[in-house]
């Protein structure tokens, strides 16, 4: 009963009811079950959820108690709300946050405190997912699978039936997508839609951050045909555009299989004896005052 009271407060949070207009919103007519109403009201409100605003007649205490917001969830798995229908972010226990996710809109309940205590409150609805895939490590057993995701904002392991393995092998890293997230359930439910490859490999894990954050890791054959038709000769005209280090001495910490060259020291003699040394950072060039050797 307490939770029937609870459903309707919370829906109309301006609204005063007596015991009879509670029960009328309840379907209830027995007379004994009109008692466990006024039982089950004085219990919300010697808890502090509603007040008697006058003899018999009850309200949520909290004014305005649903917000909007964005969650935040943390590494531990309690998150907070914010909104701009609040001064401070609403904190909200894991218990609470019935599977919301980090950067997922909710609407939140607030629950009414202590003006000592800061606020908290319990997510009612989630109006929009931010994200459903995740990048992480599969871990296999006989019966059933799990996606460990790499982002620690994402608190749940997500459960991979067999069926939905595309073939990813233990320990490799794969992209899942969560399909469904029943209530009970303490887990989302996924399934495999991209496999990166081994765990630790350069490319595995370059494809995996390049995953985490939404960019594209492959690219369509029209894409890669392009790319191949560009010349990998430097023209007289883009020569002609450029300063020219070629007969420079030039030194830089990036390896030999780097993809850009951007951090460089050049040394150079000048006419007048003196040598003059250059620092090239992302292809911003600076020369430094003339040395003697």
């Amino acid at each position: 009963m307490t939770s029937n009271l609870i459903g309707v407060f919370r829906d109309n949070p301006r609204n005063t009811y007596n015991y009879k207009q509670l029960a009328r919103q309840l379907l209830i007519t027995d007379h004994s079950e009109k008692r466990v109403i006024i039982d089950a009201l004085n219990k919300l409100k010697n808890s502090g959820y509603i007040q008697e605003i006058y003899p018999g007649k009850y309200k949520l205490k909290s004014a305005g108690a649903n917000i909007v917001g964005k969650v935040e969830i943390s590494a531990s798995g309690y998150g907070y709300v914010v909104s701009d229908s609040v001064s401070e972010p609403v904190f909200v226990s894991q218990n609470n946050l019935h599977h919301a996710l980090n950067g997922d809109t909710v609407k939140l309940y607030l629950f009414a405190t202590k003006k000592s205590k800061g606020p908290e409150g319990e997510v009612i609805d989630i109006i929009e997912r931010t994200r459903d895939t995740f990048v992480g490590v599969v871990e296999l057993s006989s019966r059933f699978a799990f996606l460990s995701p790499d982002n620690r904002q994402m608190p749940y392991d997500i459960f991979i039936p067999l069926e939905k393995l595309k073939g990813v092998k233990d320990g490799q890293k794969a992209i899942a997508k969560i399909i469904e997230w029943p209530e009970q359930a303490k887990n989302p439910f996924g399934e495999i839609i991209e496999i990166l490859g081994n765990q630790g490999e350069n490319e595995t894990e370059m494809h995996a951050i390049l995953a985490e954050f939404g960019l594209p890791f492959r690219f369509s054959q029209e894409v890669n045909h392009i790319a191949e038709l560009i010349s990998d000769v430097i023209t007289d005209e883009e020569i002609s555009v450029r300063r020219d280090f070629r007969r420079v001495p030039t030194f830089t910490i990036d390896p030999e299989d780097a993809k850009d060259f951007d951090d460089a020291l050049s040394i150079s003699k000048l006419n007048n004896g003196n040598w003059e040394i250059g620092v090239h950072i992302a292809d911003v060039t600076h020369m430094l005052n003339p040395t003697h050797s």
